[in-house]
């Protein structure tokens, strides 16, 4: 059975929880001076988790060339973590890029996640920091400050849903600032939007089991 993550243990402002496995690697060496960190054991699948209740999973170029097996730790990720507001940071590489449009319907459109691409490990530790940093103003994740920098990518991934054009892509847009909203919204809550026929299409997408 999959362990899921310590909702109990919030970590305070400043801090992030981080996952056993990750002591003494580069990513973790990069907090150092800007964030506190307190390691354990029994995240199960998560890496990081925030004060926010924010948790990320981190998905490096080896993950994605080796094959199909991050998405179902993805999936388990997402399904482990339904208290809790799913980052999955990826890094985005030469090797990795012909990858990375799948795995980005897969984790946004799909499984409704945030994702972010980051260069490397150090530029992942740069962007964990912003992320706490963040967390004295606000989530960045339930606000539009942060997420309209991913909003032609959001509303690209929005039109991939069949009947979802442009314009009714953004008026889901304005109505739920992101796709993770979209997935939770009711066929009753949608229909008013983008009419009862889309409206279905767009439950139907998002509750069809996973395999």
């Amino acid at each position: 059975m999959e362990s899921k993550a310590v909702i109990n243990a919030v970590p305070p402002y400043g801090y992030v929880i981080a996952n056993e496995k990750w002591r003494d690697s580069v990513l973790v060496q990069g907090f150092k001076g800007s964030i506190k960190i307190i390691f354990e054991e029994h995240l199960g699948v998560v890496d990081f988790h925030l004060s926010d209740k924010s948790c990320i999973l981190y998905v490096s170029e080896s993950d994605i060339v080796a094959g199909n097996a991050y998405r179902r730790k993805i999936v388990r990720f997402r399904n482990a973590n339904s208290g809790l507001q799913g980052i999955v940071v990826v890094e985005k590489t030469r090797l990795s890029e012909q990858y990375f449009f799948p795995l980005q319907k897969f984790v946004v459109l799909e499984l409704g996640l945030n994702l972010l691409p980051v260069l490397n490990a150090a530029e992942a530790s740069q962007l964990i920091v912003q992320l706490v940093h963040a967390e004295s103003k606000d989530n960045p994740f339930r606000r539009k400050s942060i997420s309209r920098l991913l909003d032609p990518v959001i509303l690209a991934m929005v039109q991939e849903i069949p009947g979802v054009g442009r314009v009714k892509a953004l008026a889901l847009l304005k109505q739920y600032c992101s796709i993770q909203l979209i997935c939770q919204a009711s066929i009753s809550e949608l229909e008013p939007i983008v009419g009862q026929a889309t409206a279905k299409n767009i439950w139907g997408f998002f509750h069809k089991p996973l395999v």
